[in-house]
């Protein structure tokens, strides 16, 4: 894959040694979460929401109800942005001036489409879905179209974007090394957690396999 070009607004200016404009690097970091940040321009107050999505190509997928407020003010913007973030590590130095936490970031930037086609909606719910948890689509019931009707799906391009990674231990003054202080990261594991049955669920029913293989780390690259 090729490197998105540098312009005035996915440029990385503070840290600029942690900063990558590899598409494949951004379409990993993109395809490893399913949680994205969202600002947007209401009632000239600026709101930031966080969404799930899912990618198609070079399209990020948003979806929501018909009067979103944020999905309707993508619409009406020039152009849309939106934020992904993985927090990997807690950078503990000796001083508490050089703390810090080890990340892998990116943003997208690029123009809002209306998704209509009701195909072409149907296979964005199912992209998002997939994404958050892989199989659930094939287990659970589909939209039906009285739910498609009242679904806004849009789609952002990947125009341009770039990504910021820190991935080192602590960066302490020498004059600081002798202190009697530990320093090192604290990795962080995203992992899943206790799987709780509905009270209304049907008796006799086992968890699905999407729940049981669930894990943070099957998120990964998808093919173009």
């Amino acid at each position: 894959m090729a490197e998105f070009a540098k312009t005035s607004l996915n440029k990385i200016v503070r840290g600029p040694k942690r900063a990558h404009y590899d598409k494949k690097l951004v379409y990993e970091i993109l395809d490893s979460h399913f949680i994205c940040y969202v600002p947007y321009i209401h009632a000239n107050t600026s709101i930031v929401i966080p969404t799930g999505y899912g990618r198609k190509g070079d399209q990020i997928l948003l979806h929501g109800s018909n009067k979103n407020r944020m999905l309707l003010s993508l619409l009406d913007q020039e152009l849309a942005s939106l934020t992904v973030s993985h927090m990997d590590g807690l950078v503990l130095a000796r001083s508490v001036f050089h703390h810090s936490i080890n990340y892998r970031s990116v943003t997208v930037f690029g123009k809002a489409h209306l998704v209509e086609d009701d195909e072409a909606k149907m296979e964005a719910l199912e992209i998002i879905t997939e994404n958050i948890i892989p199989g659930r689509w094939a287990e659970a019931r589909i939209p039906n179209q009285k739910e498609l009707n009242g679904t806004l799906v849009i789609a952002i391009d990947i125009d341009e974007a770039s990504a910021k990674v820190r991935d080192v231990g602590a960066s302490d003054e020498v004059a600081d090394h002798d202190l009697d202080v530990w320093a090192g990261v604290l990795e962080i594991d995203t992992l899943p957690g206790k799987v709780v049955r509905n009270d209304d669920c049907k008796p006799g029913l086992d968890v699905p396999e999407s729940v049981k293989s669930f894990t943070f780390s099957n998120h990964s690259v998808q093919p173009e």
